[in-house]
């Protein structure tokens, strides 16, 4: 894997990143906050608008830690990432490479 594809990767799922936690503070700001909360899925094909319904505590453990993101089950990229938690319908992966961990970082919105 080269620096520059796990650079691009990671801009990509920070965007989606990012798009998430602007639902988030719509859906609690209008109260719709329910069993599942539907996400964009955060893999890093910027071309995917797939949506995921996770529950808000998996979610919330996924924010915690800003080398993680919710992927659509097989979204997964093997070489640049782990599974760290699958459902049937999502995983949450945890970037690998030195760069993917860096880009995650730098482009946390809750830091």
């Amino acid at each position: 894997m080269s620096d520059e594809r796990a650079r691009r990767v990671g801009h990509n799922e920070a965007l989606f990143r990012q798009v998430n936690e602007r639902i988030e503070e719509l859906s609690e700001a209008f109260a719709t906050v329910s069993e599942t909360f539907t996400v964009v899925c955060e893999c890093g094909e910027l071309s995917c608008t797939d949506h995921i319904d996770v529950p808000p505590a998996v979610h919330e453990r996924t924010r915690q830690n800003p080398t993680r993101f919710v992927v659509k089950s097989g979204h997964e990229v093997p070489d640049i990432e782990h599974i760290v938690e699958a459902d049937d319908d999502y995983c949450v992966v945890e970037k690998e490479p030195p760069e993917a961990k860096r880009v995650a970082d730098e482009t946390d919105p809750r830091s």
